[in-house]
């Protein structure tokens, strides 16, 4: 059996909206049994596209040339900072090995303020 598949024209879709938004119909309902539209959704569909309320919904932005270049110094400067962070955070978790090695090696806590001296030759051996 084959499916006969019907085209609306852009005309008629506005028309029957415009009918719907202007009180014509009751509803989609009723004015889908007038026209025989099938599909439970179709005209709620052509309300999206061609309705009065159409754009709601939707964000218009409107800017300048300079505050578009504005936004991109911006970006560019937040990926630089996001850069510095990450390298600095691998600096933060290189050093916090090196230390526990320290103490867990040499029994010294580098942490701690001690106020011992810690001899060139340990600092030499660690950071080796």
């Amino acid at each position: 059996m084959l499916r006969r598949v019907i085209r609306y024209s852009e005309a008629f879709k506005q028309k029957v909206v415009k009918e719907v938004e202007e009180g014509k119909w009751r509803n989609c309902l009723e004015a889908r049994k007038v026209y025989d539209i099938r599909g439970g959704a179709t005209i709620l569909k052509w309300q999206e596209r061609y309705g009065k309320n159409k754009n709601i919904g939707r964000v218009v932005r409107v800017e300048t040339k300079g505050e578009r270049e504005h936004i991109k110094e911006l970006e560019k400067e937040k990926r630089l900072l996001e850069s510095a962070l990450a390298s600095a955070q691998v600096k933060l978790v290189a050093y916090e090995s090196l230390f526990k090695c320290a103490k867990d090696i040499y029994g010294i806590d580098l942490k701690k303020n001690s106020g011992g001296k810690v001899s060139a030759d340990l600092v030499e051996a660690i950071t080796e």
